[in-house]
């Protein structure tokens, strides 16, 4: 057994992603956007039934944990999956398990 001191950077981010999609709302959230689809937070609220309180909250935590990506474009913020992402993240961990790492 090895022992680490640190957990590297790249679980680091890994554990942000699964804290990300570890909640309903935030799963929601994602599965409302289309392929290829950008979303203003006002569009995003409309399809829930959260706050927009709530639903900031929800996209500042999915956005952090490398789900969702975001740019400013006048007054609006634009938000879409961050699908390459996470798909590596989860590559990552597929391949710690599959012993590969």
């Amino acid at each position: 057994m090895k022992t680490l001191a640190h957990i590297p950077a790249l679980w680091t981010d890994i554990s942000e992603l699964f804290v990300a999609l570890g909640d309903a709302h935030r799963q929601r959230i994602l599965l409302s956007f289309e392929k290829g689809e950008r979303l203003t937070i006002l569009q995003i609220v409309e399809a829930s039934q959260l706050s927009r309180t709530a639903v900031t909250h929800h996209l500042k935590v999915l956005e952090r944990g490398g789900a969702l990506q975001s740019e400013k474009i006048g007054r609006e913020v634009y938000f879409w999956v961050n699908k390459a992402w996470m798909q590596a993240a989860l590559q990552n961990v597929l391949g710690y398990i599959k012993d590969e790492i």
